[in-house]
């Protein structure tokens, strides 16, 4: 413990931290006359595993039962140490795992060919859909809402965000749009009915095709929307708008070429397509080894360095980009909120293992935006630099219809 806690007071500088060890001693860091969050590390083995691994092993710990948190909750643990590394890895050896793991990035997150990449989503879209219902909005967004208001809701937030997206998309009725990576519809049955567009949705994940697939018919919209279990490297046919939200951040570093090759031959010569992906601010980096472990294995979120030079060899013209900051932390402390809940509820659906899996997902993403330079990027590309309006005055969303200015009930 020795170790650990030496570790930990050259990292904690701001706050309080109260470590009770596997003998039950007391260990205080960090500012005294703060209130603390209380850990307690139940067995030595867990004490040796975060002190050699700590981006895997806190997490593991936390699932396991080795560390629980008695004074706050994970989330309070997770923003006491993010906002003291300010976007480092604390020194010393944790530096040097960091830098191994920077000089095996492409082996770690390179290439995801098309059985991988469907393996990777049955891992976390196949499990029972029932999980996402206890915590995402009505329409099943899984991706970065947009507060335009304090006060929204995350309803609202979330209708946010496909309006912004329909805008910058730049639409005309009966236009074709390939939607990548189509989830469970929302975005893609948002603009059929509101643009007139005749959508094309594609996913790997059965789960979410099934339901999307019911949608469509429960809504009457079928003339104007499908949705197919594809990959995006066997789609056929030319499209006026391209559109991906969230589905980047799963193609592999080795594969934006083959990504941006497939969107510039799917585009029309006078189409539009937008990208909106989780990135970095700080450049090139590696995963999270607990997420790629448990919650997005195949999965990277790459900066705008490593983009922007290959949508530019594929002949495409970036026409906008625009950064989204903290709309992702609230999202996930929303998304964090209504799943911490329904607890019981996941519980019954996994189990209590899962729950705490799951709850350290969330709140270690949202410290992600809040602390270690995550943000949300939207790149707009074109094949002519003439196919878009000179003026970005047509970005701004369509007013709000009487129905989208109520504010919806927050579901818990």
């Amino acid at each position: 413990m020795q170790l650990l806690v030496a570790i930990l007071k050259r990292i904690i500088r701001r706050g309080h931290l109260r470590i009770v060890d596997s003998k039950g001693r007391q260990h205080e860091l960090g500012e005294l006359d703060c209130p603390p969050v209380t850990i307690r590390v139940r067995n030595r083995a867990t004490e040796w595993a975060i002190v050699s691994n700590p981006q895997l092993a806190l997490g593991e710990a936390y699932m396991d039962g080795g560390l629980t948190v008695e004074d706050g909750d994970i989330a309070a643990l997770l923003e006491l140490l993010t906002s003291n590394l300010d976007g480092n890895f604390g020194g010393g050896h944790l530096e040097w795992i960091n830098r191994a793991r920077l000089r095996l990035r492409r082996l770690l997150h390179g290439s995801n060919d098309r059985r991988r990449s469907r393996k990777n989503v049955v891992h976390h879209y196949d499990i029972d859909s029932r999980l996402y219902d206890l915590f995402l909005d009505s329409d099943k967004q899984y991706s970065c809402a947009f507060f335009e208001h304090d006060d929204d809701t995350l309803e609202t937030a979330q209708a946010n965000k496909c309006r912004r997206v329909a805008a910058k998309l730049h639409l005309k009725p009966g236009q074709r749009v390939l939607d990548i990576g189509s989830g469970w519809g929302g975005l893609g049955l948002h603009l059929a009915r509101t643009a007139q567009a005749d959508v094309t949705g594609i996913t790997l994940s059965r789960e979410q095709w099934k339901i999307a697939q019911e949608r469509v018919r429960r809504q009457g919209l079928g003339e104007r929307v499908r949705f197919r279990l594809e990959d995006y490297r066997t789609v056929q046919g030319k499209f006026d708008r391209v559109v991906s939200v969230g589905m980047f951040e799963h193609v592999g570093v080795d594969n934006y070429a083959t990504y941006f090759g497939r969107v510039s031959e799917l585009l029309a010569d006078d189409g539009v397509a937008l990208i909106h992906s989780i990135g970095r601010s700080d450049g090139p980096g590696v995963t999270n080894p607990w997420i790629a472990k448990y919650i997005f294995p195949g999965g990277y979120t790459p900066a705008l360095s490593e983009v922007l030079p290959v949508i530019e060899r594929q002949g495409l013209i970036v026409t906008d980009i625009e950064i989204l900051r903290l709309h992702y932390a609230r999202t996930l402390a929303e998304w964090r909120r209504r799943f911490v809940a329904n607890w019981d509820r996941a519980a019954r659906l996994h189990d209590e293992r899962f729950c705490r899996m799951w709850e350290f997902y969330l709140a270690g993403a949202e410290m992600g935006f809040r602390h270690q330079n995550l943000m949300v990027f939207q790149v707009q590309v074109t094949k002519r630099v003439d196919a878009l309006p000179i003026v970005r005055d047509y970005m701004m969303p369509e007013p709000k219809t009487a129905d989208q200015m109520k504010r919806p009930r927050v579901m818990s």
